[in-house]
């Protein structure tokens, strides 16, 4: 067995950064930006207006001034005259600053009869406007790599940036092995079991950004399990889950090998997910899971979400982990890196009592996993320990 971190490092050698394509920015949330992307155009593109009022010189504002109102600037329609002395443009939030203004006086602070227009005895000192490239100027670049929230969709957008270079969905494949599944909505015969894992795994995998495509569950036949891997054959990172192990019915290992799967190592000392394999399959790489749904999950989080990471170009880093007190005394650990189903409640971590690897329901009420180094020491309410949110 080896430790976590050394699996985790042989996995990222099996990973490639996805190629770069271009998207239409409708299409870009959530998405990897790829290469930085600089801005076509200045934010504001002139001096603007931040509230309703009048444009006036600065040095004519003082209590009762009066001005003469000679036009109007509005949002797309700016004043094309110069603003001369005792002078004053209507204007409107967002409208450009007339030339010759540089100062706008809010509507509140004016009494208006007619044309003409008093300054009333509080006027503050605040402008009032938004200078050109207050936001960003030409040529500012949105760095890359990052994920691309709905903030940085509208930044792009008033970038004047039409088409986006982001990395291209990996495709991952994820196949389940065993006479004993059956797919959701299925009829179980009364030794077989509904196919949990997958389900799990992919909605994990798409939330990361990846394109998944659930293969066929294979029987426990060579032939079936072949068949399954030439159906995934063009996938970037093939994931299967269950028939990792040794026992006789456990083909995953000898049908990749004897199909030309190069293996990296196999079993992690950890739990759950000791029987772990890696290696590459023609041009993808692969990983086989343990079949315990718990399991499953749980090597999802720690190995195949930064595997996706990775070749989405984020990066090679591993489960973000943070420290939170205990909630309670918890005993010491055995020899395995343990990842212990658990919950946060105020501001505390609490490890769940069932720690049986074939507990959804267990995992599903759980928001963290408490990491226990291998051979950890007992520890006591309020010792900080690491945890990786769920």
């Amino acid at each position: 067995m080896i430790p976590v971190d050394e699996a985790l490092a042989h996995l990222f050698s099996l990973t490639q950064v996805m190629d770069v394509e271009e998207i239409p920015l409708r299409s870009a949330a959530g998405r990897i930006l790829a290469r930085d992307v600089v801005a076509q155009r200045t934010q504001p593109p002139f001096a603007a207006s931040s509230m309703d009022g009048y444009a006036l010189r600065r040095a004519e504002v003082e209590p009762d001034a009066m001005f003469k109102v000679v036009g109007e600037s509005a949002a797309g329609h700016r004043y094309t005259g110069t603003l001369r002395a005792g002078q004053a443009i209507r204007i409107f939030t967002g409208a450009p600053v007339p030339e010759g203004a540089d100062f706008i006086v809010i509507q509140e602070d004016v009494t208006r009869r007619g044309n003409l227009i008093t300054l009333g005895h509080s006027v503050g000192k605040k402008d009032n406007i938004r200078p050109a490239g207050g936001d960003f100027t030409k040529g500012q670049s949105i760095t890359a790599p990052r994920r691309l929230r709905p903030a940085d969709i509208a930044l792009l957008a008033s970038m004047n940036i039409a088409n986006v270079p982001v990395h291209r969905k990996p495709v991952v494949a994820i196949l389940a092995t065993g006479d004993e599944l059956v797919q959701p909505g299925e009829v179980p015969g009364p030794d077989q079991i509904i196919a949990s894992n997958t389900y799990g795994l992919a909605a994990q995998l798409e939330a990361l950004g990846a394109d998944t495509r659930l293969m066929p569950i294979a029987a426990d036949t060579e032939a079936s399990l072949r068949r399954s891997f030439e159906l995934a054959q063009d996938a970037d990172l093939i994931v299967t889950i269950g028939g990792a192990s040794v026992g006789d019915h456990d083909l995953v290992a000898p049908v990749a090998a004897a199909m030309g799967m190069e293996q990296s190592f196999y079993k992690v000392a950890m739990r759950p997910g000791k029987p772990l394999m890696a290696g590459r399959l023609g041009s993808a790489a692969m990983i086989g899971l343990p079949g315990n749904p718990v399991s499953a999950m749980v090597c999802g989080t720690i190995f195949v979400t930064p595997m996706v990471s990775a070749m989405l170009g984020l990066g090679q880093n591993a489960a973000p982990r943070r420290l939170v007190p205990l909630a309670q005394d918890i005993p010491a650990n055995g020899p395995r890196e343990h990842y212990m189903r658990a919950r946060i409640d105020d501001g505390q971590v609490i490890a769940e009592t069932r720690q049986d690897s074939s507990l959804l329901s267990v995992l599903a009420s759980a928001d963290a996993l408490l990491v226990r180094p291998p051979n950890d020491p007992a520890h006591t309410a309020g010792t900080l320990v690491q945890v990786i949110d769920i």
